[in-house]
Formats: structure tokens, sequence, C-alpha cells
């Protein structure tokens, strides 16, 4: 499971800085996207830090954080959406990344805190 959400939020992450580089460069759009970029590229960065955790709480911690930061780009993604950066053409791949995202980390923070308290 760890192999598949470290390609996927690695994936994302390129993404997002390839989308928000367009928005930026042609939309001239800088503040949500800079947001975007902070949230769409720390989930593949936690989830990496959680890979090298150094306890079971660690990975949770690591994996919890990723998950909020997938719900937080949603949010971005939603907001640039809403507000006409981004057509929903282009966006709804995205959208649909970033909730598998969310699904895969969520599975893995409650099997984690099963375990934990096992």
């Amino acid at each position: 499971m760890e192999n598949a959400i470290r390609r996927q939020s690695f994936d994302f992450a390129v993404q997002i800085v390839k989308l928000c580089a367009t928005i930026s460069r042609e939309k001239h759009e800088y503040v949500l996207t800079h947001q975007l970029i902070k949230s769409g590229t720390s989930i593949g960065a936690n989830v990496r830090e959680a890979q090298q955790a150094q306890s079971r709480r660690d990975f949770l911690a690591k994996m919890s954080i990723a998950l909020k930061e997938a719900d937080e780009s949603l949010y971005w993604l939603e907001l640039l959406q809403a507000t006409d950066f981004l057509p929903a053409p282009q966006g709804e791949p995205l959208l649909q990344n970033a909730l598998a995202l969310k699904k895969l980390l969520t599975a893995i923070v409650k099997t984690t805190r099963e375990n934990l308290a096992e």
C-alpha cells in the first residue's frame, strides 16, 4: 500500500507544479497557486517522511499530515475552479486524483490507528 501512495503522491505533486506554473504564466494568478503548490507537494513529502518513521506513531503522524494536505489541496483546486482560474475539463482529473489520494490516505491512517490500538 505504501508504494502506491508514494507513487501517486509524487505524480500528483508533478501535476500540481505544472498546473500552477501554467496558471501563473497564463493568468497571472500567484496567491492561490502558491497555496496549492505548498499543499499539493506536501502530501508526497510527508509520505516520504513516513517511510522513514521512527515508530508507528511517527508514521501515523506523518500520514495524518499528508491526509490534511490532500484535503487542503482539494479546497484550493475547488477554489481555483470556482474563480475561473481553472477550467473544469482541466481541473476535474486533478480533483479526482486528489480525492483518490485522500481516500487512500484515509485508509492508511485508519488501519494504522486500529493497529496501534491493539
